[in-house]
């Protein structure tokens, strides 16, 4: 009997376990522990990304909810030479409050050239909303550089699917 309530509260607790897009096959958080610490106050130029995201749509009127999305939030460095440093990746809802922060407090996350970055919000994570979004700010030596910041929304249902990508536009003051 003991038995039996070790395993069912385990499966319970697995349960209610936030899941994390992150987290590769062996278990290792694989974006974290490529995150670093540095000066950024050295960088040459600093941008904030404004990416739009859509976790639900709607059909026919605000009442109608057409279906929650999966989201992915790609940033690629489009350099051949050059590294970029990204300081803050924040997801924020429809009423813009904070949902959750990506990076750790006072890291930095390197995307190399021509690397790329996907972050998942799954379709049952409803908490950004119809109007959700990310903030990216980031950096680099090199002011010429031109990184994609883009969001890519799936669904699929029965024999129906639908997706569509959002681009991410520049909202420093220069």
């Amino acid at each position: 009997m003991k038995n039996i309530v070790i395993i069912v509260f385990s499966i319970l607790l697995l349960a209610c376990a936030e899941d994390n897009p992150n987290i590769n096959s062996e278990g290792l958080d694989v974006i974290e522990s490529r995150e670093i610490t540095m000066d950024i106050s050295n960088l040459s130029y600093h941008d904030t990304v404004y990416v739009p995201v859509y976790s639900e749509i709607f059909s026919e009127t605000k009442n109608v909810l057409f279906t929650q999305l999966t989201v992915t939030l790609s940033i690629r460095n489009t350099s051949l030479r050059d590294t970029i440093f990204l300081t803050d990746i924040d997801y924020y809802d429809t009423d813009g409050n904070l949902v959750r922060h990506y990076l750790e407090p006072q890291k930095t996350l390197p995307l190399l050239p021509l690397q790329s970055l996907d972050y998942v919000i799954e379709s049952k994570d409803t908490d950004g909303g119809s109007g959700a979004n990310f903030i990216v700010n980031w950096g680099a030596y090199n002011e010429q550089l031109n990184p994609m910041f883009e969001s890519v929304m799936i669904s699929t249902q029965g024999q129906q699917g639908i997706s569509f990508l959002a681009n991410g536009v520049s909202i420093s003051e220069r």
